[in-house]
């Protein structure tokens, strides 16, 4: 405490030349109305800045849960659409619900080998199963394969073993998409008979005979085409959506009406 007083002491002539010149600039600024002004502008110049300076870095960290909150909203989006396409296909009402959409992050990807595979952060604990679709907000990127208890594995369609049923948009010319293991941003799709009018920039989308994938989910343009051996069908290349070594949010779609479309096809396939 006795420095203190020693250092203020010692100083005592600049403190109080501080303390006339801050009193003098307060008689100046209400006697002026320039000065006030000037004052004024420049109190706001800085509290502005200050307020913006805090209102962007709040806003930095509240980005997480933004993203989050968005990647909820898409997928309670996605999930009404489908529905509406399918009910309003078999004319039901449309509060029918055929399908069921979960949100989830991809947390290893692969896209170089010939079996590609994703893992997310979703299991059988959110209800995630074998065989359920998975697509992003640009389009198809595989199917399920196994799950733990808050995992699961994607087999990509980056995979030679990949084989989805596929059309051209706006038709009913439907084919198989496939992967032959060469470029990581485009697949195949085989089966199109020749008669089928193709064009380069036409838009291949998922076809309505899969139980996984609803109808008309984006996949790709038209990149390529010929006819293969045979000359009866087209070999046609896909140039994917997705950019497949740059994914992260996910959505699964759960058919739940697959179930009993494969036990009644298995109950078909045993009488014939």
């Amino acid at each position: 405490m006795q420095r203190i007083i020693n250092f203020i002491l010692s100083n005592r002539n600049a403190f109080l030349y501080a303390f006339l010149l801050f009193i003098s600039l307060i008689l100046t600024f209400r006697s002026h109305s320039f000065h006030q002004s000037k004052a004024f502008n420049s109190s706001k110049w800085l509290t502005g800045n200050v307020y913006e300076t805090s209102a962007n870095i709040t806003s930095y960290f509240n980005l997480k849960k933004e993203n989050k909150s968005l990647v909820e909203e898409n997928r309670r989006l996605r999930e009404q659409l489908f529905n509406v396409k399918i009910s309003n296909s078999i004319d039901l009402d449309s509060s029918a619900s055929n399908f069921d959409v979960v949100n989830a992050q991809i947390i290893k990807n692969s896209y170089t080998s010939p079996r590609n595979y994703l893992t997310i952060n979703k299991g059988k604990k959110q209800g995630i199963k074998q065989d359920m679709g998975v697509i992003t907000t640009k389009g198809i990127l595989g199917i399920v394969e196994n799950t733990s208890t808050n995992f699961s594995t994607v087999q990509s369609i980056l995979n030679t073993k990949s084989n989805i049923n596929a059309k051209i948009k706006n038709t009913d010319y439907f084919g198989s998409l496939v992967w032959n293991g060469n470029d990581y941003t485009t697949v195949q799709l085989t089966d199109i008979p020749r008669l089928v009018p193709v064009a380069i920039g036409d838009t291949i989308v998922t076809g309505a005979m899969s139980s996984i994938f609803p109808e008309n989910i984006p996949i790709g343009l038209i990149s390529a085409f010929n006819l293969n051996d045979a000359k009866s069908f087209y070999n046609i290349d896909i140039q994917l959506f997705n950019d497949m070594a740059n994914v992260k949010n996910t959505y699964i779609i759960r058919n739940k009406n697959r179930e009993e479309i494969i036990e009644l096809e298995a109950r078909t396939d045993n009488v014939q």
